[in-house]
């Protein structure tokens, strides 16, 4: 079922969603054909214009607000970073606009805050989890670190980088919700989203406490496992921001409901999608370190499937593995070869496959515009069909 309402427009600067009528497109026929959408082209387009709104504030903010030479330099990170990202989120939440609204450069600026409420979890994620690596260079805490060790300064570097890391997080926590109050975005709409805002917050945190408090040595089930990537992540990536999207857009309730069940399957095929990655995702492509959930020894989907189907003897092996002091290549390798043994990474790839299938069934069925709901069906298959 499509709906319709008028558009504006396209433009250079505020990409639409791009529609190719099909080789007849006689004004008798066109209306009644299912649009293709170029999504590729479409997101290329609308990840520039995030990209280019996002590094504008915080070009700005930093000016004003970081003055100081360490400031300054954490703000030139900062900058960096938040200009290499997918915009996953950004997305969502504009795509959720566009289910009941025109395209709108408040709308899409709103969206792009979140690419900064991204950049804190990720800048203090990666702190928690003493990663290197993130999106193909050093993580940020590491960049800093060497910053202070190029200036010589007094007491461990690595300490002040952690730290500085923390802080540049929680500015970016503060500047998303600053550059979302004041993207231009009605008040009246703006007030429709803080619920499923401050919801997904809350998720993001909690979510985040039980993944750092769940060893994989303790044997959590899969589900316990599943619920914890729906909140910390599933939720957070595709859900909240296409609900918000479309409530600051007045959907109505029917919608909101429809978007979440889609959002919900297509978060949780990314989140599972993810973890493959961080088993048999090189690090070339995945910007993060080699088999980097292996190393962590983290309870995700993959490894918790894994010894969930393992028989006697490859359960001792996954025990021995886990519990090693440490994992080198070889290691790695075998570690990898025992999931696959197990059929475990099968059973995952089941999985994100019955969860996109679901969401694509839920999408056929909400009145949106249907380039709207195209650009959502590929942008699932998008998910899920990535190395990175």
């Amino acid at each position: 079922m499509c709906a319709s309402f008028s558009r504006q427009p396209p433009t250079a600067e505020l990409p639409t969603v791009s529609v190719a009528a099909a080789a007849d497109s006689s004004p008798t026929t066109v209306g009644y054909r299912s649009p293709a959408v170029d999504s590729a082209s479409w997101r290329v387009m609308l990840r520039q214009a995030v990209l280019a709104t996002v590094a504008e504030f915080v070009a700005t903010r930093s000016a004003s607000q970081l003055d100081e030479a360490a400031s300054a330099a954490a703000g030139e990170i900062l900058l960096t970073f938040v200009s290499s990202g997918k915009c996953l989120r950004s997305t969502f939440m504009y795509l959720g606009w566009l289910c009941g609204a025109a395209p709108s450069s408040a709308a899409l600026s709103a969206a792009a805050s979140l690419e900064l409420l991204h950049a804190f979890a990720l800048l203090q994620d990666d702190v928690m989890d003493r990663s290197s690596q993130r999106r193909g260079n050093p993580a940020v805490h590491v960049q800093l670190a060497e910053w202070y060790r190029r200036r010589r300064l007094s007491g461990p570097a690595g300490r002040f980088g952690e730290s500085a890391a923390i802080l540049l997080g929680d500015i970016c926590l503060i500047w998303a919700e600053q550059m979302l109050r004041e993207s231009g975005v009605e008040a009246r709409r703006l007030q429709q989203l803080w619920p499923r805002y401050d919801a997904m917050r809350i998720e993001l945190a909690v979510g985040q406490f039980a993944d750092l408090a769940n060893d994989i040595r303790d044997q959590p089930s899969l589900r316990t496992v599943l619920d914890i990537a729906r909140r910390k992540s599933g939720n957070y990536t595709v859900r909240r921001p296409l609900e918000m999207g479309a409530a600051m857009a007045d959907c109505d309730e029917r919608t909101l409901t429809q978007l979440g069940l889609y959002g919900s399957d297509v978060g949780e095929a990314f989140q599972l999608r993810d973890d493959l990655l961080g088993v048999f995702g090189p690090a070339v492509t995945t910007g993060k370190p080699n088999g980097g959930d292996l190393l962590d020894r983290k309870a995700t989907s993959v490894v918790v499937a894994a010894h969930e189907m393992a028989d006697r003897s490859a359960r001792r092996e996954l025990a021995e593995l886990i519990s090693a002091d440490h994992l080198d290549d070889a290691a790695l390798d075998r570690f990898r070869a025992v999931i696959i043994a197990t059929g475990a990474a099968q059973r995952i790839e089941g999985m994100i496959r019955r969860r996109v299938e679901r969401a694509l069934n839920v999408l056929d069925h909400i009145m949106i515009d249907c380039a709207t709901r195209a650009a959502l069906a590929n942008l699932a298959d998008a998910c899920v069909e990535r190395t990175a």
